[in-house]
């Protein structure tokens, strides 16, 4: 496997130059082999001076030219404290020009640290200061946005401590941060991917394992070809190329979070990867989630839990045994992994998990499930031909469903920079606003608006989902037909969801047939109620687009360079946003400023989150009060993705 020849490299690097010991001489004292525990500053006004450089360290066995803060990848560990000033002040040291972008604070829009959409970037020799009182707590992350300086080592770890204390009492507390670690130059890979998309998978399906499908694998392997996608398509890059890093580690460098047998112990998780989901878990210890985005939980116990890229967790832990536990990460597509130790002395090292096998999408991933099986998330699946019956696969099986009945209402498109289709006036729903009036009884009961807002559910049966919170199974909520306009987004779009889910109650993918407990997005539950409690005003509906086989990524079939302006929405307003992803994979999507309220099936009790990880083919109804002045990126944190065109902005005007 491509991992083998990757820990092979690896190895013949520190042989050449050394050993392990070197690989932890640029770390900053909390990311260490032997972990720095957080929490040693006093409460009070927090000031940091970060400089970003180019330096040559040593990462991963080898040496390589990196973008780093204060000296080190990952950065300085930022500890603020709410209900105090925070001044962070960013030097730039570069011959080009940089930024900071602290993810998911409340801050003034000037200080968000967008270039072009909150200030014009910190230019050479220039510094640049934010400055604001802190009114939040939680894990949080800061990280360049500015070209790709996030891939190669502007990212760094954000802890605010809460001004009333912890809801859950600890005695340790780590931060975990993951990572992805390319030697290639970003810009290389950017040019392989526009060239073929998947130039670093290697776990395509074979031969012999369409031979063993018999028939049916036949008629799957036609079907697919027929589409001009791939089943294997989980990660656009992989461990070919990627090292995946904790806390800044290989996984040789074996980082060890210390504790005493019985201790209660905090673990931050922080995906700072640019491309790569991890799927976590501490064999043979339980782990409570308490926060999710920096925001409180009700606790909820699990085995395992998906972390797209931009989210975190915080997780307790109560190592009971005088023995060391594996912290796995292992990526979504599960061509690496990360990994860490929890251990009661230095030098102590577990077992460490083999990797599973790949993972495969199914028909409900595509949005044509018809009953045919393959319940979405359990990484395998029905029959792509017997899910299509009578589908046009020479024009990829995107037959479309007729047009929303006459006396829909029409979407504002002036207001997202689209001009009307051709013809007449815009369908509802496409990309723009809507009335806030649709029918109810769909998405499993749920106030949602379809896309058209005629849609009616169909009769599908819905997969079956473990819970984390009580280990029973219980039926996911019920998929809807999808309704789009007659364009399907354009040239830059190579699918439209069909069949649409809330898919909050399903485990991540690759995770529907674990035997342990997984975590889902129905199993989080807000430690208070939303603070405002007034029904959406209207709906934003926003369909993530793209065209796998070229690269090219969109929200509503235009990349950021073709929008003329930014999606408004006035200060004070209580909104529905409705998130479809017509294509085949995940993405995290993070909006600046504020945080959106997850409508997982909490009622009240709503989570509050900053990214939301989006399941292919998935429906997701996020409540928003735009309570933040000022112009907010809201993109794809997938780093390509971004770069590649899936970006937007909004603004909150008063």
């Amino acid at each position: 496997m491509r991992t083998d020849r990757t820990r092979r490299r690896v190895l013949a690097g520190l042989a050449a130059g050394g050993t392990l010991a070197g690989l932890d001489l640029l770390a900053p004292a909390w990311a260490r082999p032997i972990g720095g525990a957080v929490g040693a500053r006093q409460p009070g006004p927090s000031e940091y001076d970060i400089r970003i450089a180019r330096t040559r360290i040593p990462i991963a066995g080898r040496e390589a030219y990196a973008h780093t803060l204060n000296g080190t990848v990952p950065g300085p560990l930022i500890e603020l404290h709410e209900g105090h000033e925070a001044r962070l002040r960013v030097h730039n040291t570069l011959d080009e020009p940089t930024s900071i972008h602290w993810h998911g604070l409340l801050l003034p829009f000037e200080m968000d640290g967008v270039p072009g959409v909150t200030f014009p970037g910190i230019a050479p020799g220039q510094s640049f200061e934010a400055r604001f009182p802190v009114r939040q707590a939680g894990t949080y992350w800061y990280h360049s946005h500015s070209g790709f300086q996030e891939q190669t080592g502007v990212y760094g770890p954000l802890v605010i401590h809460p001004a009333g204390g912890y809801a859950e009492p600890f005695e340790r507390d780590y931060v975990v941060i993951l990572s992805d670690w390319t030697f290639e130059d970003p810009w290389a890979v950017m040019k392989k991917l526009k060239k073929q998309s998947d130039y670093y998978n290697f776990q395509q399906v074979t031969l012999p394992e369409v031979i063993a499908g018999g028939a049916a694998g036949w008629r799957d392997w036609l079907a697919w070809g027929a589409m001009r996608m791939s089943p294997a398509d989980i990660a656009d890059i992989t461990g070919y190329t990627y090292t995946y890093l904790l806390n800044g580690l290989h996984p040789d460098g074996n980082w060890t979070g210390l504790f005493r047998p019985g201790e209660r112990v905090r673990l931050r998780f922080i995906n700072a990867s640019a491309m790569t989901y991890f799927n976590v878990r501490i064999p043979g210890l339980p782990m409570t989630v308490v926060q999710a985005d920096g925001q409180d939980v009700e606790p909820v116990e699990t085995d395992e839990f998906q972390i797209a890229v931009a989210e975190t967790y915080d997780v307790l832990v109560t190592p009971g045994e005088d023995r060391a536990y594996t912290v796995f990460a292992e990526a979504m597509d599960r061509s690496g992994y990360a990994r860490g130790t929890l251990a009661p002395r230095p030098g102590m090292a577990a077992a460490v998990p083999a990797l599973r096998k790949p993972v495969r999408r199914t028909m409900v991933d595509m949005g044509m499930d018809h009953g045919a099986g393959g319940h979405a998330g359990h990484g395998g699946g029905g029959s792509a031909a017997a899910a299509m019956p009578g589908m046009d696969h020479a024009a990829m099986g995107h037959a479309m469903p007729p047009p929303a009945p006459a006396g829909a209402s029409a979407a504002d498109h002036a207001a997202m920079g689209h001009g009307p289709p051709a013809g007449g006036a815009a369908q509802a729903g496409h990309g723009g606003y809507e009335p806030a009036a649709p029918p109810r009884g769909v998405l499993g009961g749920s106030d949602h608006a379809p896309h058209g807002a005629h849609a009616a559910p169909i009769d599908l049966t819905p997969g079956r989902v473990r819970s984390a919170r009580t280990g029973r199974e219980r039926a996911a909520p019920g998929p809807v037909a999808g309704q789009h306009d007659a364009d399907t987004h354009g040239a830059g779009n190579q699918a439209v969801a069909m069949v649409q889910r809330d898919r909050t109650a399903e485990a991540g993918t690759g995770l529907g047939e674990a035997e342990h407990r997984v975590l889902v997005y129905a199993d989080l539950r807000g430690r208070r109620q939303g603070a405002d409690p007034r029904p959406p005003e209207r709906t934003l509906e926003l369909h993530l687009t793209g065209h796998m086989e070229r690269f090219m990524w969109s929200f509503d079939g235009k990349k950021f360079s073709e929008v003329k302006a930014p999606i408004e929405v006035r200060y004070g307003e209580r909104l529905r946003i409705v998130l479809v992803n017509d294509t085949m994979m995940e993405h995290p999507i993070h909006l600046h400023g504020m945080f959106v309220e997850l409508d997982n099936g909490q009622g009240e009790f709503r989570p509050r989150k900053h990214t939301l990880n989006v399941r292919p083919a998935e429906r997701m109804t996020l409540l928003l009060t735009a309570d933040e002045p000022g112009r907010w990126a809201w993109h794809c944190h997938l780093l390509y993705h971004m770069h590649m065109g899936m970006f937007r902005v909004m603004e909150v005007v008063s």
